[in-house]
Parts: C-alpha cells; sequence; structure tokens
C-alpha cells in the first residue's frame, strides 16, 4: 500500500511542473474534429489581419494573360536551349518541378560552366506580388527580370537577344505557339514576347498556406505552439520589416542595420544605383514558403531557418533571442509554407557542417 502511495505522489509532483513555459512540441497543426478555438485566436487574426492583410487572389498584369500566353511561358520557363550549351533553363534554379518552392536549395546557383553566381537565387512563387525583381531591385518587374539571366554571361550565357531568336527561329515546336500567343503581330517570335510570356506563366504561380486560412476565419488553422510563434513574431519586431501580405517584398532595408552583417563585399542597391544610402540595402524577403527556401539570406550563408531568425533578430532589433522564442516563431513561419510544396535537398552547407562535427 506504501508503494502506491509514493508512486501517486510522485506523479501528482510531475504534473505539477507544467506551469512553466515549454519547448514548442512537435504538432502538424492539422484540425481534428474535437479542436477547440484558442482563447487568443480572434484577437491575434485581427491584429495579424491589420499588420499584413490578405494576400490578393490574382497578380497585378495577369488581367491580361491568356491561356495560350500563359502555355507558351511555362513552355519557355522549362526550356533548357534558352541557355548557350542548353543546360540550363529558367526552372534550373528556380525549380517548380516535384513540388519544389520554386528554388534550388543551394547558396548561390551554378551557372552554364559550372561557375556559380553570387546571390542566392529567391524564389519564383509569389515574386510578381514583390516591389521590383533581384535582391538589389534593378528588374521593376517580371518581364525584365525574365530577360536578364538568359543573357548574363554566368548564368544561361546567351551571347545577345539576336542569338536567342536565331535559335529559336529555327525550332518548329515554337511557331504555332507564339502566333497563337500574340495573334496580332506579324512577328511574334522577339526577345521582349519571349520574356513576356514567361512572366504572364509566372503571374500564375500563387501559393496558398495556413496561415491563409487563418487570416481568412479559420481560427483552429493553427496550433497553440503557432499562435504563440505569431505572438512573438509580432512582439519582437519582425513585422516591422516583415509586413504586408507576402511579410515581406514590399520594401528595401540596410542588411545590418544595428548589428553588421558579416559579408562586406555585396553592397546591394549601391551597386546599382551609386547612391551613399544604398549600401547594403537589399530587397526584403517574403516570409510566404521561407521554410522551404533554405540556405538565408542573400549569399545563402545561413543553412537553417532558426540561424537565421537568430541572426536577422541581432542584426535587424538588436535582440538576443533565446533558444526557446527562436523555436516558437520557426513553428508560425513553417505555417507560411505553400499546401502541396516541399523543401528540396538540405543545402550543401548544412549537410558539410554536420559531417564536420
Amino acid at each position: 500500500m506504501q508503494r502506491y502511495l509514493v508512486s501517486f505522489m510522485v506523479f501528482c509532483l510531475l504534473i505539477g511542473c507544467g506551469n512553466q513555459e515549454e519547448t514548442p512540441k512537435t504538432d502538424t497543426g492539422k484540425k481534428t474534429a474535437a479542436k477547440k478555438t484558442d482563447p487568443r485566436a480572434k484577437k491575434l487574426q485581427q491584429e495579424a489581419l491589420s499588420l499584413f492583410g490578405v494576400l490578393p487572389d490574382k497578380m497585378p498584369g495577369s488581367e491580361n494573360d491568356t491561356p495560350e500566353l500563359v502555355a507558351l511561358g511555362e513552355k519557355l520557363y522549362h526550356d533548357k536551349r534558352l541557355s548557350e550549351n542548353d543546360t540550363k533553363s529558367c526552372n534550373s534554379c528556380h525549380r517548380i518541378d516535384n513540388n519544389l518552392a520554386g528554388v534550388d536549395n543551394l547558396p548561390t546557383s551554378p551557372g552554364t560552366e559550372g561557375k556559380n553566381g553570387d546571390r542566392n537565387s529567391p524564389t519564383v512563387y509569389n515574386a510578381g506580388f514583390h516591389i521590383s525583381q533581384f535582391w538589389d531591385g534593378r528588374a521593376k518587374d517580371l518581364k525584365e527580370q525574365a530577360k536578364g539571366p538568359v543573357l548574363n554571361p554566368v548564368e544561361m550565357a546567351m551571347p545577345s537577344e539576336e542569338a536567342v531568336i536565331e535559335k529559336f527561329s529555327k525550332l518548329e515546336e515554337y511557331k504555332e505557339p507564339f502566333k497563337k500567343a500574340f495573334p496580332k503581330e506579324e512577328k511574334p517570335l522577339t526577345y521582349d514576347n519571349m520574356a513576356h510570356a514567361i512572366a504572364a506563366f509566372e503571374r500564375t504561380l500563387i501559393t496558398r498556406d495556413r496561415f491563409d486560412d487563418f487570416q481568412k476565419g479559420d481560427l483552429t488553422a493553427l496550433s497553440k505552439d503557432e499562435l504563440t510563434g505569431l505572438t512573438k513574431f509580432i512582439k519582437v519586431g519582425c513585422a516591422t520589416c516583415h509586413k504586408g501580405p507576402l511579410m515581406g517584398g514590399d520594401s528595401y532595408n540596410k542588411t545590418g542595420l544595428l548589428n553588421p552583417y558579416e559579408n562586406t563585399t555585396d553592397m546591394g542597391r549601391f551597386n546599382e544605383t551609386k547612391k551613399e544610402e544604398d549600401k547594403f540595402l537589399f530587397k526584403v524577403p517574403s516570409m510566404r514558403n521561407v521554410a522551404l527556401t533554405a540556405p538565408y539570406f542573400h549569399d545563402g550563408a545561413s543553412a537553417t531557418l532558426e540561424e537565421a531568425v537568430k541572426k536577422i533578430a541581432y542584426m535587424q532589433l538588436n535582440k538576443k533571442l533565446n533558444p526557446i522564442d527562436t523555436k516558437y516563431i520557426v513553428k508560425f513561419l513553417n505555417t507560411l509554407s505553400g499546401k502541396n510544396l516541399v523543401a528540396g535537398p538540405k543545402p550543401e552547407s548544412e549537410e558539410t557542417s554536420k559531417k564536420s562535427r
């Protein structure tokens, strides 16, 4: 009898230790029939709506895109013949095949000759909602962006616009699609039209996630831990820059605002504008799909989302996040992953670091 009494007392003591804030548990956030609405959910949803709004149903400019134009753009997006040696397509660096999240999950991407560029390839998903394209904003829209990599000597390395058109004018399979996409033009196969078509296809690449469900009224869409993560995301100050429906993508900010970033070689927008105030300014990345698009920052230097969250909080807000707060914020950021999208292979830097431990 005494043995059972002691066991019962130990059990009660263990139960009584559960009042402290715990490390987030593994939970999928999936709804069940018995799932109850968290008391914080309604107030948090209203605050989130005021801070972020709702992602629009369509991208700017898509109202004039025809099915024929989009189909042509999709074909071109995946065509490696847009590169000098037929080895690279748009999809090579911004992968959407196999439900990937619009990136190649590499720190920087290799070009036609295997030489890497100097910046991380951002996701193509939702890109048409951004204020501009590229990390430094040098392209005003998707069409202008689509023209760049094809002629970049490190990326796809085609020697000129004329060389691209000469090459594709010999491909019988493109004659009819260009005519259908641009029916009013006597000579539809132009470099400008190629970029136009690719942009039209990219305007269809919009993701929807569980946070969207939450914003639209499903108060059970986020788990207890994820709601805590959203609360911390707001209170820590992340939403100062990561605002709007994309939680980013709508402004520029200095990387290393309060504490310096270790990479001082790449000066961001300054390389384009030559304005002193633009040194180290980069477009604020969107948090949509961020859990699927490692590695992070413009140089791909941070292999994990946990590392990136801690680093950005210190650099931009001068706050040193503890491991528990970091895990909660990462929990929330995972709710921003597009439904059915998956992460690609782990970045080489992460694998290498694990082997060296």
